[in-house]
């Protein structure tokens, strides 16, 4: 013989069931519960309902006994407030148990139930659900007839009632976290996460190329600074929502996080079948949108790659088509690029170079060239130029622009910058004791615009200065234009710091573009190096020509000392001295070398066979 449980031990029962529920068994779990109430206080059948108030309506979570024929237009299903009778009506904000017997005036609601049911009368009793002071949903039990509830029924019921209002909570927060790993909140599509898990499927099996197009939004931050973020997120929403209008139904979408999407085409498709559908987003993205009351356009750089089944998976294929829109954007912006194998290549030799960067710099397998710079009336060296090489174990001896890249991503380039400085101004205090001349050599080195923004870049330098035993004077740092303009005012404070010091400070690359005339009157600067750019054609180029006239004539008018870089040519060389600038760098002299051959060319004095008469 089974004991009854005690109404105390029932709702410990509910409680210990409910415990380990996750909205995967809700369902199932409700039933269950709702089985066991039925049974328990003899009842025909019970329901389990959630209200949604952003709807407006109450919705069956699960019943019991499940019905056998259901309607296909279920009218237990979901019941919107407004159209309900006055007993569903009442759920929307019920707080305390609601009793309903055959006696009493709700003709409504029971030919609601006799209509899903078909059965003729029936008692109500229903208990809500509270979360804080909102109902979120309710708790019935039906008996075919008439029933009467005890008070110490009720007071169970509100018990069990109270711990559903908990579970359904629960799993509501559990739910939204889900939502919000698979979707992305401002845009609703979906997140990294649910693309990554959706290019594992595709790649894992299944016909290919799976095609996947990189979006990335340009100049968005200049929209950001002139409007503001929330202008610019309303920017993102309303491109989100034109991709997904452009594209099929079964298309996956994703924002991987700032300006960034990713497209993934339903299907197999090849380059052009692609490149068809990525220039459609391209258009759309293209079409001007009401932000802030201005209207907007901002192009996009797409990249598209193309990944094999089997052969690639997702974070190469990822990469593929970021690297393809980078060389998209590369081309000015608003560009398709499709990944290559000369990108693969090129993709291969950068993850070489990241592998074994850190280890080349700290374990010191990096090495300095210097190129001298020449006056060339004379042929004299009037300074030293240190120029960092890496013998790579198989890419060979790799310049600066092969790496530099890496250096700022990786955050190594206060560390190389120091390797640099100490290795350069070692060597340049050993010229000085060896090659002891009337006026000493100086030395120039590069620094990077990360450099010349750190707070102690500057005690940095007079340290290493200190410890080679060189006077600031013999020291000069060449900064870009585009170093400047990065941060202005913390580049201004170094720059200030290195004069005081008695640094002098070049700007390389002089003349492409980022500095103003108000920048350079304002700027601690010593030296403007002429772009080799300018250079390279000059005496058959005019336009050059006017430009380094220019130059010339600018460098003159802010006292200014001039150097030329690149110059090859004779020609160049006669062209740069009749504009009056006598200072160069170029192979027409020596190309960088090791510290041992130019020391043979020190020793020598100079280029005196070289001399432009």
């Amino acid at each position: 013989m089974t004991v009854k449980l005690t109404l105390d031990d029932l709702v410990t029962s509910v409680a210990t069931d409910l415990m380990g529920v996750t909205a995967a068994t809700l369902h199932s779990a409700s039933e269950r519960l709702l089985h066991q109430l039925v049974d328990y206080f003899e009842v025909d059948l019970s329901f389990l309902r959630r209200n949604d108030h952003e709807r407006g309506a109450t919705i069956l979570v699960a019943e019991w006994p499940p019905r056998e024929d259901v309607p296909a237009d279920d009218p237990l299903g979901v019941i919107y407030f407004a159209d309900a009778d006055p007993t569903f009506a009442a759920l929307e904000t019920l707080s305390s148990v609601l009793l309903v017997r055959p006696a009493e005036d709700n003709d409504q609601y029971q030919d609601r139930v006799r209509q899903a049911s078909g059965i003729q009368a029936v008692s109500l009793a229903t208990v809500p659900l509270m979360d804080k002071e909102i109902t979120s949903g309710s708790l019935g039990f039906i008996k075919y007839g008439d029933r009467a509830w005890e008070p110490e029924e009720i007071n169970a019921l509100r018990a069990v009632a109270a711990l559903l209002a908990q579970l359904q909570a629960r799993v509501a927060a559990e739910e939204r976290l889900r939502y919000l790993a698979y979707h992305d909140e401002l845009t609703g599509l979906a997140t990294r996460r649910a693309l990554t898990d959706h290019l594992a499927e595709r790649l894992s099996s299944g016909a290919g190329p799976v095609p996947v197009i990189f979006i990335d939004v340009d100049r968005l931050k200049a929209l950001n600074s002139f409007l503001g973020h929330a202008a610019g997120d309303q920017f993102l929403a309303t491109l989100a929502h034109r991709l997904k209008t452009a594209s099929p139904a079964n298309h996956m979408l994703a924002r991987l996080g700032g300006d960034e999407f990713v497209a993934v085409m339903e299907r197999a498709a090849d380059e052009a079948e692609a490149s068809r559908y990525a220039d459609t987003l391209r258009r759309v993205a293209n079409e001007p949108v009401q932000v802030g009351g201005e209207e907007i356009s901002r192009a996009i750089s797409i990249g598209l790659a193309l990944g094999e089944p089997g052969q690639v998976n997702v974070s190469e294929l990822m990469n593929q088509a970021d690297q393809a829109m980078l060389q998209a954007k590369s081309r000015g912006g608003n560009e398709i690029a499709v990944f290559t194998d000369e990108m693969r290549r090129q993709n291969e030799i950068r993850t070489d170079i990241e592998l074994h960067l850190v280890t080349a710099i700290r374990n010191g397998s990096l090495l300095l060239h210097y190129q001298p710079e020449v006056d060339m009336f004379t042929g004299e060296v009037t300074g030293i130029e240190a120029l960092v090489r890496w013998p790579h174990p198989n890419l060979g001896l790799l310049p600066p622009a092969a790496f530099i890249e890496v250096i700022e991503t990786t955050n190594l380039a206060g560390e190389l910058g120091r390797w640099v400085l100490e290795t350069g101004c070692r060597q340049l205090r050993e010229w000085h004791r060896r090659y002891p001349r009337t006026t000493p050599l100086g030395l120039s080195v590069n620094v990077t615009p990360a450099e010349l923004i750190t707070r102690d870049f500057v005690s940095t330098v007079a340290q290493i200065l200190r410890d080679s035993g060189l006077e600031g004077q013999y020291l000069t740092l060449e900064i870009t234009e585009k170093a400047i303009v990065r941060d202005t005012e913390q580049a201004l404070d170094t720059l200030r710091g290195l004069k005081n010091i008695g640094v002098r400070v070049a700007i390389d690359d002089f003349g492409t573009g980022y500095s103003s005339l108000a920048q350079l009157k304002s700027l601690p600067v010593d030296v403007l190096k002429i772009d080799r750019g300018f250079v390279r054609d000059l005496g058959v180029s005019a336009d050059d020509l006017a430009i380094v006239r220019s130059i010339v004539g600018l460098a003159g008018s802010f006292g200014l000392r001039i150097v030329a870089e690149g110059v090859e040519t004779k020609l160049a060389a006669a062209s740069l001295l009749a504009l009056g600038c006598t200072r160069a760098q170029g192979f027409l002299y020596a190309k960088p070398c090791g510290a041992e051959e130019l020391g043979e060319i020190l020793a020598m004095g100079g280029f005196g066979g070289k001399r432009m008469s």
